[in-house]
């Protein structure tokens, strides 16, 4: 496996570890805890897997070597003081030696439970901002934003529809394709809502906000 990891300036102490926070890149839920020294670390940029320093067994240590539940290793990052790491990874499966997703579970609450990637949201939702503020020409979302609360609403509505034709349609006879057509539409109708929003000034986390509140309710 070929990795395009940078080596990051990590000072050292002279115990020569340092701790890393493991993240899952999907949704940033910390996964656990290990020590990384100069070896692990080279290991893990090499290898694109996560490698650490086992203090009890004193010995390079790469994740999954016995379970194969191993980590992939998509950013590194150091902290401000460059002594303590944070792993954005992509997990092969539980990554507790308990069969638990992450080690700062509860024994047993989260066995294995797949995570659904909201995280990259997040991304969609800086390009949106981006276009909302830069409004570089030839974007559609650029276009979008020009033409006001109507069009962008427009746009919703008809996405929306297109959802449940979809879903209706997926009910009558399911196949990979009327699956892959819901998901589709559903993903315009996400688009077309954030974009409403940025038009409106408002954010996913005002969102967010209010369903926690109903939640908690």
């Amino acid at each position: 496996m070929t990795s395009t990891l940078e080596l990051p300036d990590v000072a050292f102490p002279a115990s020569g570890l340092v701790p890393a926070i493991v993240q899952d890149v999907t949704d940033g839920r910390v996964l656990m805890l290990a020590w990384v020294d100069a070896e692990a670390l080279a290991a893990t940029i090499g290898t694109g897997e996560a490698h650490f320093h086992s203090r009890s067994r004193d010995r390079l240590w790469r994740k999954g070597e016995t379970s194969g539940n191993t980590l992939r290793v998509t950013a590194i990052a150091v902290d401000c003081d460059a002594d303590a790491l944070l792993l954005s990874v992509d997990p092969s499966g539980p990554t507790c030696h308990r069969g638990t997703r992450s080690c700062f579970d509860p024994e047993g609450s989260m066995p294995g439970r797949t995570s659904q990637g909201f995280a990259w949201l997040e991304a969609l939702w800086s390009t949106i901002q981006d276009r909302a503020t830069a409004r570089p020409s030839g974007s559609y979302t650029t276009s979008l934003l020009g033409g006001g609360v109507d069009v962008v609403g427009r746009k919703v509505t008809e996405e929306a529809t297109e959802v449940l034709m979809a879903a209706k349609d997926d009910a009558v006879a399911t196949s990979p394709a009327s699956r892959r057509a819901l998901a589709e539409e559903t993903a315009d109708l996400l688009f077309h809502t954030l974009v409403l929003l940025a038009e409106r000034g408002l954010s996913p986390a005002d969102v967010i906000a209010v369903l926690r509140d109903r939640r908690a309710g």
